[in-house]
C-alpha cells in the first residue's frame, strides 16, 4: 500500500495558502516589504503614533525599494512591478501601521500616477525619476472642507491669466501636505476640473498640519491653502478634464487600499492569539476557552475571504479587465473585517489592549480614517447598489 502523504500544517493567517498562489517574483516582494515592517517599522511606530509624527527617515529605504510608484515604468526610473506586488506592499506595509502605507499610496497613486496618466512627456521626465527616488513628496488635493464626498461640488478655482493659472481656495485632510515638494491640485475652471502641479514653495500656497488627530497620527495630514497661487500652463496636467481625472486617481489608491487593511487585520489577529496563549485565567489560558476560539476563527474566516477578494481583484487589474465598481465593494468589505478584527483583538487584549504596546487599538483608531477617506463606506456601498438596480441614489 501506498503510505497516506502527510498534509503540510497551514499557516494560520493564510489558511487558503493564498502565498502559494503568487508567482515567485510576487513572494520576494512580499518577503522584502515584510522584512522591512518587521525590522524598521514595527519597534517604532508604536511610539511614533504617541507622539503623532511620521517616520520620515524612513522614506530613503522605502525608496530604495522601488515602493514608490511601483507599478510605474521602469523608463521613469520606477520598478514596473504588476498590480498584485503592489498590493503586497500595501498589505506589508500596513501590518506595520496605515501612516506608512498611506504615505506611500498617495506617493504613488494619487501623485506620480496622475502625471503618468494624465501628464506631458516632460512632466513626466521632470518628476518622476525624482519621486520615486523619494526626492520630490507630492500630496493630492481634491478633498475640500465642504464636502468630501461630493468632488463635483468644488469651490477651488484656477483662472486663466496670459500664460499662467491662478489658483484660489482650500484643500482639506490632505496627506503628506506639509511633508510635500509638491501638490496635484484639481481646481475648476471655466472649462471643467482640471489638474495642476503646484510646487509649495509657490507664493500664496500655505500648508498647515492638522493636530490633535486621534487617528493616522503616525502620518502627517494638512490643510492647503491657495490665495493667488500663480502657476504656468505647463503646470496644468494637459491630458485629462472633468472628473474623469482624480476619480482615476482614486480608483488606483483605493485598489490598494483593499491589500492594506488585510494587513492590519492579520497583525490584530496574530496579537489576539498569542496574548490568548498566555492569558491565563481560571487556571487555564483564553485561548482554550470556546467564546475566544469561536472570536479567533471568526477573524480568520475573515480575513481569509478578504485576501481572496483582493488577489482575484489585482488578476483583473493586471489584465485589464478590473472594475471601479469591484473597487468600491473590495474597499467597503475589506476595511470593515479589519476594523472589526481590530475592535475585536482589543477586546480580547482586555485592559491591555488598550495601551500602544499592543497593536490593535492603533490599528482601529487608523481604521477610523481608512474606512472613511477616498470614499466612505456608504458612498461604496452605494456604488454597488448602482451598479446592481441601476439607478443612481447619490
Amino acid at each position: 500500500m501506498n503510505a497516506k502523504p502527510q498534509l503540510a500544517t497551514l499557516n494560520p493567517y493564510d489558511l487558503f495558502d493564498v502565498r502559494a498562489m503568487l508567482s515567485e517574483e510576487e513572494r520576494m516582494v512580499q518577503d522584502t516589504v515584510a522584512r522591512f515592517t518587521d525590522e524598521r517599522v514595527l519597534p517604532i511606530i508604536g511610539e511614533c503614533f504617541d507622539k503623532g509624527e511620521f517616520p520620515k527617515h524612513l522614506v530613503p529605504e522605502i525608496a530604495a525599494m522601488g515602493l514608490l510608484g511601483s507599478s510605474l515604468p521602469t523608463e521613469y526610473g520606477c520598478a514596473g512591478m504588476n498590480a498584485v506586488s503592489y498590493g503586497l506592499i500595501c498589505q506589508e506595509l500596513e501590518r506595520g501601521d496605515s501612516g506608512i502605507r498611506s504615505f506611500v499610496s498617495v506617493q504613488s497613486s494619487l501623485c506620480m500616477y496622475p502625471i503618468y496618466a494624465y501628464g506631458s512627456e516632460a512632466q513626466r521626465q521632470q518628476y518622476l525619476p525624482k519621486m520615486a527616488a523619494g526626492e520630490i513628496i507630492g500630496c493630492f488635493g481634491l478633498t475640500e472642507p465642504h464636502g468630501g464626498s461630493d468632488p463635483a461640488n468644488m469651490k477651488t478655482h484656477a483662472r486663466r491669466d496670459g500664460g499662467d493659472w491662478v489658483i484660489n481656495g482650500a484643500k482639506m485632510w490632505i496627506t503628506n501636505g506639509n511633508l510635500a515638494h509638491i501638490a496635484i491640485v484639481w481646481a475648476m475652471t471655466d472649462d471643467g476640473i482640471q489638474g495642476f502641479i503646484v510646487p509649495t514653495d509657490t507664493p500664496g500656497f500655505k500648508a498647515q498640519e492638522i493636530h490633535r488627530k486621534m487617528s493616522l497620527r503616525a502620518s502627517v495630514t494638512s490643510a492647503l491653502f491657495f490665495d493667488n497661487v500663480r502657476v504656468p500652463d505647463s503646470q496644468r496636467l494637459p491630458n485629462v478634464k472633468g472628473l474623469k481625472g482624480p476619480l482615476g486617481c482614486l480608483t488606483q489608491a483605493r485598489y490598494g487600499i483593499t491589500w492594506g487593511p488585510i494587513g492590519a487585520a492579520i497583525a490584530c489577529l496574530k496579537e489576539a492569539n498569542e496574548y490568548a496563549k498566555t492569558r491565563i485565567l481560571f487556571n487555564r489560558p483564553i485561548a482554550a476557552t470556546q467564546a475566544v476560539q469561536v472570536k479567533l476563527a471568526e477573524m480568520a474566516r475573515r480575513i481569509t475571504l478578504a485576501q481572496l477578494l483582493s488577489l482575484q481583484l489585482g488578476r483583473l487589474k493586471d489584465a485589464g479587465k478590473m472594475q471601479p465598481t469591484q473597487v468600491s465593494l473590495a474597499k467597503w468589505n475589506n476595511i470593515r473585517v479589519a476594523i472589526d478584527i481590530a475592535r475585536e483583538a482589543r477586546d480580547i487584549l482586555g485592559g491591555s489592549g488598550i495601551t500602544t504596546e499592543y497593536c490593535p487599538i492603533r490599528h482601529a483608531l487608523n481604521l477610523e480614517s481608512v474606512i472613511t477617506y477616498e470614499g466612505t463606506e456608504t458612498v461604496h456601498q452605494l456604488v454597488v447598489g448602482r451598479e446592481l438596480t441601476g439607478i443612481n441614489a447619490f
